[in-house]
């Protein structure tokens, strides 16, 4: 069976702003390049920018295209992901009668996350002074909607940042329809005792909000000159995010498969955990099965869960086994498990072992 005339096109929220405009058409010219003669590529904007998504398709069909793979150009699924696009790209496929297949949206990848680090450790290497990242506070700054699930990616992407690194703390924050806002959110950073804030923004281009953001880093700079605040870049077109384009586009070929193993520091290299990919997988709580539940002896209870790696996780104590060394182990802010005597005490752990417990 022949395959398809097929076409790809990138879907875009769409700006006022003349430079996120020609950002989005600069990343869209280096999908074209990586893709070379496979596909014709097209893209398209939601509001506020021509082409629209609809004369993008139209681009498309004139070139013989019969099925379309639309991808949305969005960080994470929201109200625009879910509702809007999918609205305008099913109208359009009824009213022609072209295969339109919609892809998912870019989210939290280990690619997009390597682009982040890069950007805050540019900002580091800019500024003048040389502050420790445990005196320093991660504010990553996300779009904000009315959609909590997008919302509470913000977050994640923040602790995700913060560990990753080594931050002295890491917190969200958003440009608009949530909370906290950024303004608000640095004033509260503010208090919190660190030498130095750096602000990232989770955003693909440039544009009224990342400037309204920067506006707002160099207010809360004067408002507490003796606190270094610091502007890190969004991701922009990094060839990892152009990457991250094209497997979208793939999966929407090939399938894939739901799971949720797309972050896990087995499987995937994360910053500061690459070392631990493809560990063995063994279970290291055989000591203690069955013990502090009332019961008598040990059962097993191996892991119910198959990634196609090994896990492989010990510590350093005395259980005679043995955790892959935690990158960050010697923070000031942990990572010792609390003890009791802390919690009573309200005094923070020190430790200065280089291995620690996993969470259980």
């Amino acid at each position: 069976m022949t395959e398809p005339v097929t076409g790809l096109m990138i879907c875009g929220h769409g700006s006022r702003d003349a430079g996120a405009v020609e950002e989005f058409a600069r990343l869209v010219d280096g999908v074209r390049k990586r893709i070379g003669d496979r596909w014709p590529v097209a893209h398209g904007y939601l509001e506020f920018a021509r082409p629209i998504i609809r004369e993008g398709l139209d681009a498309l069909r004139e070139l013989g295209c019969e099925r379309i793979l639309a991808v949305p150009g969005l960080l994470f699924a929201a109200g625009h992901a879910k509702n809007d696009m999918p609205s305008v790209l099913n109208g359009y496929a009824a009213e022609h009668g072209v295969e339109i297949r919609y892809g998912r949206e870019l989210g939290i990848t280990p690619k997009l996350l390597r682009v982040a680090s890069e950007r805050i450790e540019a900002a580091e290497r800019a500024a003048s002074s040389n502050i420790p990242r445990h005196d320093t506070l991660l504010v990553v700054v996300g779009r904000g909607s009315s959609d909590p699930d997008a919302n509470a990616n913000v977050a994640k992407v923040a602790r995700l940042l913060g560990e990753s690194l080594g931050m002295g703390w890491a917190m969200p924050a958003y440009s608009g329809v949530t909370f906290p806002l950024t303004a608000p959110a640095l004033e509260r950073a503010a208090r919190l005792g660190f030498s130095r804030v750096i602000v990232f923004p989770w955003f693909l281009f440039t544009g009224i909000l990342v400037n309204r953001i920067y506006d707002a880093v160099a207010e809360a700079q004067r408002a507490h000159p003796h606190i270094e605040f610091l502007k890190a870049g969004y991701l922009n077109d990094h060839p990892l995010v152009v990457d991250t384009f094209l497997e979208r586009a793939e999966e929407l070929v090939l399938g894939s498969p739901a799971m949720n193993c797309s972050l896990c520091k087995y499987r995937e290299q994360l910053p500061a955990f690459e070392h631990q990919v493809g560990e063995p997988q063994m279970s290291h709580h055989h000591h203690v099965e069955g013990i502090g539940t009332g019961g008598h002896g040990h059962h097993r209870h191996d892991h119910g869960h198959d990634h196609g790696h090994d896990h492989g996780h010990g510590h350093g104590h005395d259980h005679h086994h043995h955790h892959a060394p935690y990158p960050h182990a010697d923070h000031p802010l942990g990572p010792r498990t609390l003890k009791k005597s802390d919690s009573n005490t309200g005094k923070r752990p020190r430790g200065t072992d280089k291995t620690v417990d996993d969470a259980s």
